[in-house]
């Protein structure tokens, strides 16, 4: 079904130039190589008319998702839910922060909906510019060392942001920052996403006392916060829903962690009218996002992508990778962060018994890191020399951002 209504049309002047100049930049970017111009065009936009993201979004009902890991994903599963109302504008290759919204709003035209990927930083900021119907708060964790703000205080800036807002909340019952943050709102739906990384919410931000947890519930010792109850959940392979329905989830994405992604998806698609049933087979229709689980055959030797920012995220790649040789890819340019300090706290020991290879440019570090592991690994220089060091076969590849973007760059000269 499509939806005849759509955001405001008449856009002030200003706006319509800046809409204009912003796609014609981001089109030119692409023309010449240069990404996808989701970055430059919006840039360019917001100079000409700082509020042109709010002038895009008047009109359309908006979602936005927010947390440290799982963002892109969710978004794009949330996208194709939202599908089944009518055409959806989002911002799927993951530019996150207002240039990249600005550019994605201004690129789609005249939808009658749109889901964002928001990062954290700067959801105060996007839930003023575009005053969404919903709000998808997915996990709060370390990040980027050198620059994210401490997680504490992360939870503390979405608690403010989301206090007194006219906005519905979709947030995951098993984190307690994000439930602290979320529990402001005056409308919230929980969904029982899982917390499978535990360092970063062993303290309650409410009061400091100690988290307990147990069997899957935790609660505070020292105050009321505690494990609300979820009205979406996981069972199995299968979404329950508010009413105890399961609806089976078939996805073409790894493991637990996308099925809860599918969850919250779900549940924000929900908020707008879209019944679960009608929504989850376009959830089987989502692959590959921005190159994340892609697969790619090269010399009999078919390789995952798998990317891994931080800690929480390097432990849901270890569950999602099968027990093949695997090789892990390191970097700490500006887009990583250059602290890596973070590797200190990955656990490594999922990888004992299998073929190791390490890369990148920071691979000295990670190899220390292994060390006090006490798992073996083959040091390669490149990508090309890793595929030559493995037998025909399957080869899992877990690597940080820019030594993602490297490898995938790699495997399309290849090709």
């Amino acid at each position: 079904m499509t939806s005849n209504t759509g955001p405001n049309k008449s856009l002030p002047l200003r706006a319509k130039v800046a809409t204009s100049v912003s796609k014609t930049a981001a089109a030119l970017s692409r023309a010449a190589g240069r990404g996808d111009g989701s970055v430059i065009g919006g840039w360019i936009g917001l100079k000409i008319d700082p509020d042109l993201l709010s002038h895009l979004a008047a009109g359309r009902r908006v979602a936005l998702v927010s947390g440290t890991n799982g963002k892109t994903t969710t978004t794009r599963l949330t996208a194709a839910a939202m599908g089944v109302l009518g055409d959806v504008a989002t911002n799927s290759l993951g530019a996150n922060m207002p240039t990249g919204h600005t550019s994605a709003l201004a690129r789609a035209g005249h939808t009658p909906y749109a889901v964002l990927e928001v990062d954290e930083h700067y959801l105060d900021q996007v839930i003023t510019a575009t005053s969404p119907h919903v709000v998808a708060l997915l996990n709060l964790s370390r990040d980027q060392l050198d620059r994210a703000k401490e997680v504490a205080m992360m939870a503390s800036l979405w608690r403010d942001a989301l206090r007194g807002r006219d906005t519905h909340v979709v947030a995951n019952a098993d984190d307690p920052m994000v439930v602290w943050a979320a529990r402001v709102a005056d409308s919230v739906t929980w969904v029982a996403s899982g917390q499978r990384w535990h360092d970063d919410s062993w303290v309650c931000p409410e009061c400091g006392a100690h988290i307990e947890r147990v069997d899957g519930d935790w609660y505070c010792t020292g105050c009321d916060l505690r494990r609300p109850v979820p009205q979406w959940r996981l069972d199995g392979d299968a979404v329950v829903d508010p009413f105890g329905e399961h609806h089976l989830v078939t996805l073409q994405l790894p493991g637990r962690v996308n099925r809860a992604n599918a969850a919250t998806a779900l549940a924000v698609a929900a908020q707008f009218g879209v019944r679960a049933a009608d929504a989850v087979p376009r959830l089987g229709q989502v692959t590959s996002i921005a190159g994340r689980y892609a697969t790619a055959v090269r010399d009999e030797r078919t390789i995952r992508l798998l990317l891994a920012k931080n800690p929480a995220g390097w432990l849901e790649a270890f569950d999602m990778a099968e027990h093949v040789p695997t090789l892990l890819s390191i970097n700490a340019r500006d887009p990583d962060g250059l602290d890596t300090s973070w590797l200190y706290d990955v656990d490594f020991s999922p990888l004992h018994g299998r073929p190791v290879l390490i890369t990148g440019d920071r691979a000295m570090d990670l190899a220390v890191r292994l060390e006090v592991n006490g798992v073996s690994f083959t040091h390669v220089t490149s990508f090309a020399r890793a595929l030559a060091a493995i037998p025909p076969g399957r080869l899992e590849v877990i690597a940080n951002y820019t030594a993602f973007q490297d490898i995938r760059a790699e495997l399309d000269r290849v090709n």
